[in-house]
């Protein structure tokens, strides 16, 4: 699998985002291309970034660098670790979620 971006290890860590939890891509919605976060992919794509539809979260596009296993985005949002290899992801990454995914407006 092809992770774009500056990574700095063969785990998907990157310049920006390289903690030992930092180990997911994820496949952007408007060009398919896996980046390690939405750093990476503004400085390499020419086009801005697009969320994810709530009703496409069944798609594949999460890759855990540890395991090169590929989540969906549900499963994704469901774990704090790999399922398959359980290595740990950074819990940290869900105040960014918004920037990749669309998330439901909070209830009042």
């Amino acid at each position: 699998m092809q992770v774009f971006g500056q990574t700095v290890d063969d785990e998907t860590r990157c310049v920006h985002y390289r903690t030992s939890a930092d180990i997911v891509a994820i496949k952007f919605a408007c060009c398919g291309r896996f980046y390690p976060c939405y750093h990476c992919h503004t400085a390499g794509e020419t086009h801005p970034a697009r969320q994810w539809p709530a009703s496409e979260w069944s798609e594949p596009a999460i890759l855990c660098g540890a395991c090169g296993r590929i989540l969906s985005i549900t499963e994704y949002r469901q774990v704090t670790r790999c399922p398959h290899c359980l290595a740990a992801f950074n819990e940290g990454c869900r105040a960014h979620a918004h920037l990749y995914f669309e998330l439901p407006e909070p209830s009042a």
